[in-house]
């Protein structure tokens, strides 16, 4: 059989890159051929031949030893590992990787069916012992590479994220420490402006750290909570919340009656994060001395939230990109463009829908929706 090999060896690699083109894959590289079918052809026709000789064990250091025992010590599992970090750095998958080198065993079968060579029962267990150890080796290092890059993505992705945290708490911390030294002096007085750099300082850091705990609890997967609970009170709670961020933003909050009897059924530490996280957001874009409004409703068998800014409208295209993780479309680039995106999937992880209506000339409306429960006429909450 290695003389056959041998004999058509350019024929063998020729059709393999005939397979890979049919497949549609991304085209092999002349150093990925020299470590992957190539290489592996040659140390096969090597294993074979050694296999003919006086000391045929000797073959296990070319090819390894059967039942996948350590066939990285051998020279093929050396050159497959090196042809699968290669495929994995050029974008192939997994199931390609394996496919190479079942390219070559079918171009070998089909060929000796073809050229009427004899395969021998010990002979095929080799080329069944090399395949094996060869794919056994390129699927571990293309996995582990492939671990790799991975695992550094998301360690670039939170440097990234705790770097912008970082940044954010530090300036609201020094904002806070700067009003609170003069203050302390005993120039100004807490009911003046920079009493109310302290006030925007403060409620900045609270917001950034309620923030951050939600994201926290939906990035870690913890489970939610879900709690039967009055939609009034609930409103309440946000008013009394936002009336503090109204007042240093120069802005009117209003906030609609709500019918005592309505309920939700949630995690409410995500569902006060989410309608939070529109209100400081509303605030934030809103014209000074406008209106944001608050406004819980049922219809049908759903419960709404909205809540309403004057901004001026979107920018054009703007609306689904503004709930991606660190976007923001607007002049004001102070925070980390995380709250919405943190909004959404608290909003989504309660079974729940979170969109936005674009106002041209006014605003935006960001409507929370849940599903709708009711409380007992004599419940008290």
């Amino acid at each position: 059989m290695h003389q056959f090999l041998t004999a058509n060896r350019i024929e063998l690699i020729a059709r393999c890159r005939e397979k890979v083109a049919l497949r549609g894959t991304p085209a092999a590289s002349e150093d990925e051929l020299a470590h992957g079918i190539s290489t592996f052809l040659d140390q096969l026709i090597k294993t074979l031949i050694v296999e003919t000789t006086a000391s045929p064990m000797q073959s296990r250091q070319v090819s390894g030893p059967s039942g996948g025992g350590r066939p990285n010590l051998s020279e093929i599992g050396e050159s497959a590992s090196q042809h699968g970090r290669e495929l994995q750095y050029h974008g192939f998958t997994a199931e390609q990787v394996v496919h190479d080198y079942g390219d070559l065993c079918q171009a070998i079968s089909d060929l000796a069916v073809e050229r009427g060579q004899a395969i021998e029962v010990d002979e095929f267990r080799t080329l069944n012992r090399c395949l094996d150890n060869a794919i056994a080796s390129a699927v571990t290092e293309f996995g582990y590479q492939r671990d790799f890059v991975v695992a550094d993505q998301q360690a670039m992705h939170l440097n990234e994220r705790l770097g912008f945290f970082a940044h954010e708490l530090r300036n609201q911390l020094c904002t806070a420490t700067l009003a609170l030294s003069i203050i302390k002096q005993g120039n100004v007085g807490l009911s003046g402006a920079t009493g109310g750099v302290l006030d925007r300082a403060l409620l900045g850091l609270g917001n950034l750290i309620d923030r951050s705990l939600a994201e926290v609890r939906m990035t870690a997967g913890l489970p939610v909570q879900h709690h039967l609970f009055s939609l009034a009170d609930f409103i309440a709670e946000l008013k009394l919340s936002a009336s503090l961020e109204a007042q240093v933003s120069e802005c009117r909050l209003t906030v609609s009656e709500v019918d005592p009897l309505l309920a939700v059924d949630v995690d409410r530490d995500l569902l006060l994060s989410a309608a939070g996280n529109l209100l400081q957001n509303a605030f934030k874009f809103t014209h000074p001395r406008s209106e944001v409004t608050l406004n819980a409703y049922a219809l049908a068998d759903r419960i709404l939230i909205d809540v309403q800014d004057h901004c001026g409208g979107l920018p054009a295209g703007f609306v689904e990109d503004m709930f991606r993780p660190f976007v923001q479309g607007a002049e004001d680039r102070s925070g980390l463009g995380l709250g919405l995106s943190i909004a959404r999937r608290s909003v989504e992880a309660n079974g729940g829908v979170l969109s936005v209506r674009d106002v041209p000339g006014s605003g935006c409306i960001f409507t929370i929706n849940l599903p709708r429960h009711a409380l007992a006429a004599n419940s008290s909450h």
